[in-house]
């Protein structure tokens, strides 16, 4: 367990297993140099406690890096909670978590992720005032969307010379929430894009509102294109598909979509663009955070715009120092954190 924690640089780790609701949590929190943690509550299935813990640790670590780049008032932090096999009821489940929330007095506020909605952030408000996401809230995901298509534009200027989408062809895998808003401002674009997922709803309701063909789940990250645009789970890019890729850009809204650092440094030398996925999918944190805050929605708008400036620095400093992305980001991110370390010091 340390070792998890020490690599991934978590300060506090708090754990609620809670018999009568079956729920178990972990919360995992980066640092609150800046403010107060903010990230997601992840709803699935996990095979271990072990990978549970992995999970939030290196998501807590990508949400700090996250706000450190987006330049709003939060620290990372990251829930998950292993989804149970055996039926629950999900009303008791999530006002436990509430209360678990609750109990850290402000130090983490949540907000939806995979396999949470507003609906499980209404239950958590009647327990908890640290929530975002919620039905009066509203819905960050299309957020998150207009900030990975700013990416894509940016990514796509660096490589190609400008940020005119018209005529590329773009894989999008994952066509959930963020995916799907994705598709849809791709098309109006004027991109051709193809779309992969495995629940087969999504796909059709894909190809009648945006896309223009579909590629099975396992073949999405070989099929070639200008952009592949991992909009899933994490762990996109990994050992056995990375040889595989015949993109120039990838650039999508999935978090950790590296397996390991590593690989960062393997799309370098390949010649593809890697956007950085903590940057480029900043757009629902700046949306939960400044609307948590009371922000004007000119001000949020303005500030996930802003995620194409972020990524050109990123990728200009990539050019001129011969570093992945992936390196310049963390480079970026650790600095800004480091210098409020100090600066509090």
């Amino acid at each position: 367990m340390f070792d998890v924690l020490d690599h991934c640089q978590v300060n506090e780790l708090h754990v609620r297993d809670d018999a009568a609701s079956g729920l178990k949590a972990i919360i995992a929190i980066h640092n609150t140099r800046f403010g107060p943690a903010l990230g997601g509550c992840r709803f699935i299935h996990y095979d271990s406690e072990h990978l549970a813990l992995e999970d939030a640790a290196r998501l807590a670590r990508g949400m700090s890096y996250k706000a450190a780049l987006a330049d709003v008032p939060q620290g990372g932090g990251k829930a998950v909670i292993m989804k149970p096999k055996e039926s629950v009821d999900p009303s008791a489940l999530f006002a436990e978590f509430g209360r678990f929330v609750e109990s850290l007095q402000g130090r983490y506020i949540t907000a939806i992720d995979s396999g949470t909605s507003a609906q499980e952030m209404d239950i958590i408000a009647q327990h908890t005032a640290y929530v975002t996401s919620t039905s009066a809230a509203g819905n960050p995901s299309p957020y998150t969307a207009r900030g990975v298509f700013e990416g894509i534009r940016a990514a796509v200027k660096h490589k190609f010379g400008t940020p005119s989408l018209q005529g590329l062809r773009i894989v999008v895998q994952g066509v959930g929430n963020v995916g799907f808003v994705l598709g849809k401002l791709l098309d109006r674009a004027g991109a051709d894009v193809i779309v992969s997922d495995v629940n087969a709803r999504a796909v059709d309701l894909a190809m009648g509102a945006f896309a223009s063909g579909v590629v099975a789940p396992e073949e999405a990250s070989s099929t070639p294109c200008d952009v592949f645009a991992p909009c899933g789970l994490s762990k996109a890019i990994h050992d056995e598909n990375c040889d595989q890729l015949q993109c120039a850009i990838i650039a999508g809204s999935a978090n950790v979509q590296l397996a390991h650092h590593e690989l960062g440094a393997f799309l370098h030398q390949r010649g593809i663009l890697y956007a950085p996925d903590y940057v480029i999918n900043a757009g629902g944190l700046i949306y939960a955070s400044l609307n948590y805050h009371q922000a004007p929605t000119q001000r949020i708008q303005e500030k996930v715009q802003g995620i194409y400036a972020t990524l050109d620095q990123i990728f200009s400093e990539s050019e001129r120092d011969q570093l992945p992305p992936s390196q310049i980001a963390d480079r970026i991110a650790e600095h800004r954190l480091a210098h409020a370390l100090d600066h509090a010091a």
